[in-house]
């Protein structure tokens, strides 16, 4: 077998030669974890599970740190570490390389074997998570805990459902059938229920097991093709249930050592379409048997006494069991290994028998007949005499046989020979050994009374008067002298009781039912008369030891009596102890192999046999403090000169003086319930009980009255205190107070120089603020004033350029429409002058044609330039008066010059019309035109120079108008 230690090692080789699991045990490596720090310790695995393809599996101890290991490529990786235990976990999810752990804050995280990284963190248990199971598509898995079962969504990692049920019914387990879609929920009630993974539709509900057969299950295991349920709990059977049927077909029992199944799982085969039919039982005592559910064969099994199994998990197709051993450790079985024998092929049906050689007849040739009654000797040659010889029945014989028969198929007789040749029994077989020699019966519900009693009262602060550092071990020891005492009421008073069975319970601490029944074996039969005396040590038996003692060694005995020295201090420490302070572990266990196989007078001779041996140390020490000590600690002695010299005193010591005539044979306990120990003075230990009772009310009297008076000295020492500490606090105010003050003046000193310097800096930020102010203001105002200003200027600009705009148009318009009018009228003269000619043509005679031809010719040549002479003074005279306009527009505050002296002067400057030299030349009504004309131009030229006029007094109005508006602004 293999061994590898994982050390502080994050990575390497499961194995370093390639495996060869023999057939006995199928272990192909077993891994354990081991620090390297200061303080080597063992790391325990806790949990262990495979994935889907069976050939990895991944595994956590107690302290978080999770491997996985790859038994197909023979290699190990630390995949993560979580700082806490883990309870559960489970591989086969949809991803392949995710796992989920849950931990001891009850939390459930997934991480992943590559990546080492979280994917998800799940909570919402109150209790620790104990059980994981993931659907057969890898996208659901509950979890399950004493109170809850959550069904969680591994796509999203949300919860989906939760399953909440009373405090009085926990929850066993709940978990998904193989390749189906049904959730199994299995209650501590024994309730069994069927229910529709999507739906949540309860399906169905097993009915109630017989009450003949009725068991709490606590464990379950179903075949891959979910058709059968197998169930087990504290006791040997085995119930297995058809889901189809939905009723239980078969009972099995499990043999006498199965007294309790801890875990169940089928085996298994790639040949048997899932219908396993090797079912693996974990029972009690740490073996898991296989056993086939159909002939009810037993056909290996794993794990032993010595290395029991704790858990264990099978990988998917069968070739390999992960089992955590109950010393921490990881055992990798393989199952072909295990069934090598199973599956060998049958024997041929022919064989052949050979003759023997021939050869003379020789002594070792001689043929033996035997028959009933009677033992023939070997046949002689004819000639010499055939002797017969007749043997008795010897009754005696098959009396000692009988008794020296023990259970599981022993021999007593065998094993003292087998003890005496070796001095000691096999180490893996020592404890099955011990248990048939001391035919314990393993009453659980006997035992199981006892420790539900709780713990005795006196037994409460164990922990004080024996400080153990394991806090496990000292669970046990407490529980184990509990039960003690509640079986018998004297062992609540012996005072050694904690000596005498320490080095049983450290030994049987996993089982804790073995430790109490061999103690007590112990007691009944190896502690016989040791009470007869109590509560004094038994004098009686130290008599026994020392009546031996004188016999085999006079000079010894002496030496103790000169020193003052009696049994009680060189037998009883021994007698205690059960020599386990003054021998080592595997002294004291071999010393135990004989005592076991022996009479109980042999733990009597053995105190005498350690005395002799020690004999000359003995002698040597004349102090009583020496001899206390020598009988308290290891000495120098060799266990195997002390057990040939108790045989010796065993064979040697007169009849007389024997302890084995004196104490009783060897009395097993009795099976079903525990007899009634009352080998001790009645009267004292009820009369002890009562004074313990009465002292024991007197002690709590006590205890109350000094607890009151405590109280009531701590209420004066802390009301003292309080007062000093009031004092003290009061001094310290008033000295903080006068510090406070000094400061308090120092500070207002401070403060008023400080005041002064900033009056006296404000001030000057004043002035300089009032002078910022004034010079601000005045550019303000000098920029509002300008602003002002210039506002003005643009406005009366746009209101001179707006003016002139509207008084040039209106002009213009006027002047445009006089022009046309002007236009008009000519046109019309001209046309009416024309009628006018060719009427007085047609009148005048021919002969005067030329002449008022040329007449008139003259007439309209002197019209024309009389008209061309008014157009240009008219001209003229708009022109000017268009320009003084405009100058006046342009300059509207200077005083206006009169352009025009009178309307006489004004019309001087016209250019006139010259008078016809002589009108007599004209015709009549030539000249009533021209005359008319005239009038109707001077009345023209009139309306033109008064339209002038207003514009010139309209225009200069507003000049005015415009040059008083600063003025009234500025004001």
């Amino acid at each position: 077998m293999q061994s590898t230690d994982l050390g502080n090692k994050e990575s390497g080789k499961i194995w370093h030669r390639k495996p060869s699991p023999a057939t006995r045990d199928g272990i192909i490596v077993n891994i354990i974890h081991n620090t390297s720090d200061y303080h080597p310790k063992v790391l325990r695995f806790l949990n262990v599970a495979f994935d889907g393809t069976g050939d990895c599996l991944i595994a956590g101890d107690h302290q978080g740190n999770i491997y996985v290991f790859d038994l197909y490529g023979n290699r190990f990786n630390l995949v993560q570490r979580t700082a806490q235990a883990c309870t559960a976990l489970a591989f086969n999810l949809r991803r392949k390389s995710e796992f989920l752990v849950a931990l001891a804050d009850y939390s459930i995280k997934c991480f992943d074997t590559v990546t080492k990284e979280l994917v998800s963190w799940m909570r919402g248990h109150e209790s620790s998570v104990f059980s994981i199971s993931v659907h057969a598509s890898g996208k659901y898995a509950i979890t399950t805990s004493s109170d809850t079962a959550q069904l969680w969504d591994l796509d999203t990692f949300q919860r989906k459902r939760k399953l909440n049920i009373r405090q009085s019914v926990g929850i066993q387990k709940v978990f998904f059938l193989p390749l189906s879609n049904t959730i199994l929920s299995c209650f501590k009630d024994n309730s069994i229920f069927a229910w529709e993974c999507d739906t949540l539709f309860c399906k169905y509900q097993l009915p109630a097991p017989p009450e003949s057969s009725s068991i709490l299950y606590k464990v379950f295991a179903v075949t891959r093709d979910g058709r059968i349920l197998a169930a087990g709990g504290k006791s040997n059977h085995l119930h297995l249930w058809c889901l189809e049927a939905r009723q239980l077909f078969r009972i099995i029992q499990m043999p006498t050592k199965v007294r309790a199944i801890r875990h169940l799982e089928f085996l298994p085969d790639s040949f048997d379409a899932g219908s396993n039919q090797v079912l693996g039982v974990l029972s009690q005592d740490g073996i898991m048997r296989f056993i086939n559910i159909q002939t009810c064969k037993l056909l290996f099994e794993i794990g032993s006494l010595d290395q029991g199994i704790s858990s264990s998990v099978i990988s998917p197709h069968g070739r390999y069991i992960a089992s955590i051993m109950e010393n921490g450790s990881l055992n990798i079985y393989s199952v072909q290994a295990l069934t090598q024998e199973i599956n060998k092929p049958p024997l041929p049906l022919v064989k052949v028998i050979e003759d023997l050689p021939k050869k003379k007849l020789s002594s070792s040739d001689l043929k033996m007949k035997v028959t009933s009654g009677r033992v023939q000797q070997p046949a002689k040659p004819r000639g010499s005499k055939i002797q017969t010889r007749i043997l008795k029945q010897d009754l005696t014989g098959d009396f000692e046989s009988k008794k020296n028969e023990l259970p599981d198929g022993l021999n007593k007789k065998r094993l003292q020979i087998l003890l005496k040749g070796y001095g000691e029994y096999p180490t893996k077989y020592r404890m099955f050994i011990w248990r048939s020699l001391l035919q314990l019966p393993e009453n659980h519900t006997a035992f199981s009374s006892l420790i539900d009693k709780g713990t005795h009262v006196t037994f409460l602060n164990l922990q004080k008067k024996y400080p153990i550092k394991s806090r496990k071990l000292l669970r046990v020891l407490q529980r184990t002298l509990s039960a003690l005492a509640h079986w018998s009421v004297i062992f609540s008073d012996t005072p050694y009781l904690p000596l005498l069975a320490f080095p049983f319970v450290k030994l049987f601490q996993n089982n804790q039912l073995i430790c109490f029944e061999v103690i007590a074996t112990l007691i009944i039969n190896w502690c016989q008369h040791w009470f007869e005396y109590f509560p004094n040590p038994p004098i009686n038996i130290l008599s026994m030891i020392e009546n031996v003692l004188a016999f085999h060694d006079k000079e010894l005995l002496r030496h103790f009596i000169d020193h003052d020295i009696t049994s009680q201090l060189y037998a009883w420490p021994l007698l205690e102890t059960v020599f386990s302070e003054v021998l080592t572990r595997e002294e004291w266990l071999k010393l135990f192999d004989n005592i076991f196989s022996n009479h109980p007078s042999f733990l009597l001779m053995t105190v005498v046999a350690y005395n002799i041996c020690s004999r000359v140390p003995l002698l040597n020490c004349n102090l009583k403090d020496d001899f206390e000590f020598f009988f308290h600690h290891r000495n120098n002695l060799d266990i195997n000169v002390v057990i040939r010299q108790v045989y010796h005193l065993m064979e040697t010591t007169p009849t007389d003086i024997h302890p084995d005539s004196m104490l009783n044979v060897f009395v097993a306990l009795t099976k079903g319930q525990y007899p009634v120990f009352n080998q001790y003075p009645k009267f004292i230990v009820d009369y002890q009980t009562q004074e313990r009772e009465r002292i024991r009310n007197d002690e709590l009297d006590y205890l109350r009255e000094r607890q009151t008076v405590e109280d009531m000295q701590a209420e004066v020492d802390q009301q003292r205190v309080e007062d000093e500490a009031w004092c003290q606090k009061q001094e310290l105010l008033r000295k903080a107070e006068e510090t406070r003050r000094e400061m308090l003046l120092q500070e207002e000193e401070k403060i008023i120089q400080q005041r002064q310097r900033l009056a006296a800096v404000k001030r000057e930020l004043q002035v300089k603020e009032m002078h910022l102010q004034d010079a601000a203001r005045r550019r303000f105002l000098k920029l509002q004033q300008d602003q002002q200003e210039m506002e003005l200027r643009r406005l009366d600009d746009e209101i001179g350029r707006k003016n002139l705009t509207e008084n040039q148009a209106a002009v213009a318009k006027e002047m445009r429409a006089d022009a046309d009018a002007y236009r008009r009228k000519v046109d019309l003269e001209e046309h009416m002058f024309h009628k006018l000619i060719e009427v007085g043509e047609t009148q005048s005679q021919k002969t005067q044609k030329w002449k008022e031809a040329e007449g008139k010719e003259f007439c309209l040549r002197s019209a024309k330039k009389a008209s061309a002479l008014s157009d240009a003074s008219r001209k003229w005279f708009l022109k000017q008066e268009i320009n003084a306009a405009v100058e006046h527009a342009e300059n509207p505050c200077h005083k206006e010059e009169p352009r025009f002296q009178n309307e006489q002067e004004d019309a001087s400057c016209l250019p006139r019309t010259s008078h016809l030299n002589d009108s007599s030349e004209m015709h009549p009504s030539t000249q009533i035109s021209l005359n008319r004309r005239a009038v109707e131009w001077d009345t023209t030229e009139q309306n033109l120079i008064q339209k002038v006029r207003n514009l010139r007094q309209r225009l200069t109005a507003q000049a005015r108008h415009r040059c008083q508006t600063p003025h009234l602004l500025a004001a």
